[in-house]
């Protein structure tokens, strides 16, 4: 269970941090909304935690941006703000679940348990670099604009990113298509659909290498 903590308290950071390892999370800690912002960007996660008050982008804004890219992440909000109107903000920018502090540790694991009780068999976004890929309805944005895919290309697509970095082959692409059918239009080969999605990934930050003999291998352009 993968987890993002986005807290600026170094002292509660490290004690949430603790507690979250022990009880089976693999956290990323966050001390700013920046930071948080990047690592929601490139990382798949399958609950967020976030405190209100972060400083250079602030919880709020994070929740409301992430929102727009992946509207299923659990999110649970941490906040010294116990007034009814911060509440209220927090859950209409997207929140799942708001936490006041102080709070015991026992209560916080319950509330993450009943989080991810709500939607265990949901399929979490993939997100890298600008690209956001929402399996659940075969989604891909880029930057926040939604990217116009036919059912192949999103297949291609999500094969590449999820096997970012490591070879592709043909055969593979080919039993990703099975399910697929055909597709109308000339020229309905693999390397006609590598270059659609070269066009349509322009400006991302990644590109698709062709590993002559072998298969085409997707990773980040280099700085």
């Amino acid at each position: 269970m993968k987890l993002l903590l986005a807290e600026d308290d170094p002292l509660l950071a490290d004690a949430l941090l603790q507690q979250l390892g022990k009880a089976g999370y693999a956290v990323q800690h966050a001390p700013n909304g920046a930071v948080a912002e990047y690592l929601l960007e490139r990382q798949p996660f399958d609950i967020a935690v976030l405190d209100l008050g972060l400083p250079m982008v602030d919880g709020l804004t994070v929740l409301q941006r992430l929102r727009q890219s992946n509207p299923n992440l659990p999110v649970l909000l941490l906040s010294a703000r116990d007034a009814l109107h911060d509440r209220v903000a927090g859950f209409e920018a997207g929140a799942d679940d708001y936490v006041t502090k102080p709070f015991d540790w026992p209560e916080l694991q319950a509330r993450l348990h009943a989080l991810m009780r709500r939607n265990p068999t949901q399929p979490q976004a993939l997100q890298w670099h600008g690209l956001v890929l929402d399996p659940e309805r075969r989604r891909a944005t880029l930057n926040g604009t939604v990217l116009d895919l036919s059912g192949r290309e999103w297949s291609l697509l999500n094969l590449l990113v999820e096997q970012r970095d490591k070879v592709v082959t043909k055969d593979q692409i080919a039993a990703t298509w099975s399910g697929e059918g055909a597709e109308s239009g000339p020229g309905n080969t693999v390397e006609v659909y590598i270059h659609r999605l070269r066009r349509k990934l322009e400006g991302a930050g990644v590109l698709i290498r062709t590993v002559r003999g072998l298969g085409y291998l997707m990773e980040a352009e280099a700085p």
